[in-house]
């Protein structure tokens, strides 16, 4: 990616070297009920597949993330936080996150204007170690995800070790579709999808309810990707870019994850979407360029 050099947003949080402090509730783990708050209300999800899965994937799981318990966890153990740089030392990584978070509020600022609305941009927030979200307790093995009690961005940067060593995703387009991915979480949260998906999936079952956030989750990517061909028309994009990001979308979808950590795949336990599903969402959004492609609520139509 040719990202240096472009506008940085402001709109970065950074607590690598506070140990956070941010108050919030307690973090419960999933197999377990998850309290009513925030925006949301309870919800049991039980089995060590979900458990599996939630300290695996990638982005937001909003059957968590919605009742306000937690943030969601991309992470296994033994991540290496990455620390703040001392004073006069380049802090690359950050800088890189603030251009990527910069272009994507350039780019959802332009098509909320064309589209007569108004768009909110989502700050970012880095820690290292552990902390305290609107979400819950975070620690040095969460990865990404999105609050929507505070409407923030949470990512500690050790997660792209990860990303690059234990998923095989390496690449600088493969860590910017992260973020890209988190912040279609907010865009939803914007247009009120995942308010709508919270009301929902109170009278919905395990089954139906994962079925439904795996439709979300898709959509984020697909909202990822729509960020992507804006980038690619603006020159920001080299040669390989795009295979990262697909090679990620990859490696992160719920069949892969199951794989590689129960040797099986079950595949009504998805939550985010197979490999093939999250790759195509990506797809779809980057070659259209056009969020209203992304209704994967109405899939059938495509």
């Amino acid at each position: 990616m040719q990202w240096r050099g472009r506008r940085q947003s402001d709109n970065i949080e950074d607590v690598r070297d506070s140990g956070g402090g941010f108050s919030g509730g307690g973090m419960r783990f999933p197999g377990g009920g998850f309290g009513g708050g925030g925006r949301g209300g309870g919800l049991s999800i039980g089995g060590l597949i979900v458990v599996g899965l939630v300290l695996w994937f990638l982005g937001i799981n909003p059957l968590v993330l919605l009742d306000g318990s937690m943030g969601s966890s991309t992470l296994g153990s033994g991540s290496t936080a990455i620390d703040r740089p001392r004073a006069g030392q380049p802090d690359e990584m950050r800088d890189f996150v603030a251009t990527v978070l910069g272009d994507t509020e350039d780019t959802w600022t332009d098509i909320f204007k064309a589209n007569g609305k108004r768009y909110t941009a989502t700050p970012l927030v880095l820690f290292s170690g552990q902390m305290r979200s609107a979400c819950g307790f975070a620690s040095a093995a969460s990865g990404p995800f999105y609050c929507p009690n505070d409407g923030k961005v949470y990512i500690d940067l050790a997660f792209y070790d990860e990303l690059r060593q234990k998923f095989d995703a390496p690449g600088d387009f493969a860590q910017a579709y992260v973020i890209a991915h988190e912040v279609g979480h907010h865009v939803q949260d914007l247009l009120g999808v995942l308010p709508a998906f919270n009301r929902k999936r109170q009278s919905l079952g395990e089954a139906a309810a994962n079925a439904l956030s795996v439709k979300v989750e898709l959509q984020a990517d697909c909202y990822a990707g729509v960020w992507g061909h804006y980038a690619e028309k603006k020159g920001i994009l080299e040669r390989g870019d795009l295979d990262e990001a697909l090679n990620a979308a990859t490696q992160i979808g719920d069949d892969a994850i199951q794989k590689r950590t129960q040797g099986y795949v079950v595949p009504e336990s998805f939550n985010h979407g197979s490999s093939a599903d999250r790759k195509r969402w990506f797809k779809i959004g980057f070659d259209k360029g056009d969020a209203g492609v992304c209704d994967t609520f109405k899939a059938t139509r495509l």
